[in-house]
């Protein structure tokens, strides 16, 4: 069986004529897109391809990368709206109280006192912390910011969240 593959970035477009890509990271982690580091091309209806990082740099809020052997725009061209992943043999161990965004993503989510709230459906991060996106069986969405204060537990295995929402955070 293949080993799964997690995405770390999304090619936005081409820079330049000499194989640079364009960029969207969707990692916290930086070191992803350091000089010698091998990431895999995923596109529709292929086998990842391993790239190795000959050269990066970050401008205007992207980061710019470059590949081993690759050297010409036309070389890249095909590359465009493709997923940057690595394999999961090379995720980081995290810290307590730390998770991938894929273990948070589908977990159900629960009052202190049980009453269900929804699925995350999705993570934010715009700025201090985290905001989890969850679907409520009505259809709404209800943000939940991931600070100390409201989230109490979090159980990967059972795929399930309990919280303290503070008042009028669920209304």
């Amino acid at each position: 069986m293949a080993e799964m593959m997690y995405n770390v970035g999304k090619i936005v477009n081409t820079h330049g004529i000499r194989g640079e890509l364009k960029v969207l990271r969707i990692t916290d982690f930086e070191d992803r897109f350091q000089i010698g580091e091998t990431l895999y091309i995923a596109r529709e209806n292929a086998d990842p391809v391993p790239l190795t990082i000959d050269n990066h740099r970050m401008n205007k809020g992207f980061d710019r990368v470059h590949f081993t052997d690759y050297d010409d725009i036309n070389d890249v061209e095909a590359f465009k709206v493709a997923y940057l992943q690595i394999a999961e043999s090379h995720l980081t161990e995290l810290d307590e109280n730390e998770f991938y965004y894929n273990e948070i993503i589908g977990c159900d989510v629960f009052t202190a006192n049980g009453e269900n709230v929804g699925i995350i459906t999705e993570i934010l991060a715009p700025g201090a912390n985290d905001v989890w996106v969850v679907k409520r069986e009505n259809g709404s969405e209800v943000l939940i910011p991931y600070i100390e204060d409201i989230v109490k537990s979090v159980n990967v295995e059972r795929a399930d969240i309990t919280i303290e929402p503070m008042e009028g955070l669920l209304d």
